[in-house]
């Protein structure tokens, strides 16, 4: 099974979810070999709540995951801290959205949860979670005090990152640096849009149909992280992309769709 741990469902935090586009990208991830993944779609986007309605009305739930056709989608988001740094909770819908309501008041930038708190909330819930791209210059994690970080369970490998940063480069820093705190490294996209899927993912050793059994099968290392060679130019492609839609959607009058144009995805 192969899955993504780190993905969103829309261009951007200010656009509105379209069914057409996120459809379109759910294709491109199923043709580049993923049987999963994770929706990680930021807390504090644009009608967050609106994202889980519309996936309602597209796709089965089964209690776990969608039902996207060949795809599994597993619910979460990605939660700001305080301290500065981006935090991934996966799991069932309804825990997602329990927990995104105890951070209505924290969606602002001057007012962000604090790490420890956050982690004292997800810890009462069976999430998964991750600390993503822990040496993004912007959102780094790396600074924070090490017996907190210690409480997550596992750090993100980014697709963003090792583009930025060099592949290599970026993979030992986070490898090393989760080894010290001794937990593994998950692959994530963290893609907008269509073209970086496949870039990198987690190969697990046998099928997950629960968030459970996939915080099982990680923290027992029963995976591989794969990342393909053509991961500069998807990246690359995928931001060029990513700026040209924004752009376009700014030149779109409030009376046209969508948002963003899917006929160019």
């Amino acid at each position: 099974m192969r899955i993504d741990l780190h993905t969103h469902a829309k261009l951007s935090k200010a656009t509105d979810f379209s069914p057409a586009y996120y459809e379109e990208m759910l294709r491109e991830a199923a043709a580049n070999g993923l049987n999963a993944l994770a929706l990680t779609e930021h807390f504090n986007t644009r009608h967050f709540f609106e994202v889980y309605e519309s996936l309602d009305q597209l796709y089965p739930y089964n209690g776990e995951y969608y039902e996207a056709g060949p795809l599994k989608i597993f619910p979460g988001m990605e939660v700001d801290i305080r301290e500065t740094g981006h935090i991934l909770l996966i799991g069932r819908k309804e825990l997602i959205l329990e927990v995104r309501r105890k951070l209505d008041d924290y969606t602002e930038k001057d007012a962000f949860i604090p790490f420890a708190d956050l982690m004292t909330l997800a810890e009462s819930y069976p999430l998964l979670k991750i600390g993503a791209h822990p040496f993004r210059e912007s959102t780094p994690l790396h600074h924070l005090d090490r017996s907190q970080l210690q409480r997550l369970d596992a750090f993100d490998l980014n697709a963003k990152d090792m583009y930025e940063y060099g592949n290599e480069l970026n993979r030992a820093n986070v490898e090393r640096f989760a080894a010290e705190l001794g937990k593994p490294v998950t692959a994530g996209s963290d893609t907008h849009q269509c073209l970086q899927y496949g870039s990198v993912y987690n190969e697990l050793h046998q099928p997950c149909h629960s968030v459970a059994e996939l915080k099982q099968a990680i923290a027992a290392g029963a995976y591989d992280v794969r990342v393909a060679d053509s991961l500069p130019l998807q990246v690359k492609a995928s931001v060029m992309l990513k700026k040209l839609l924004k752009r376009l959607a700014l030149l779109e009058t409030p009376a046209e769709a969508s948002p963003v144009p899917n006929t160019l995805v």
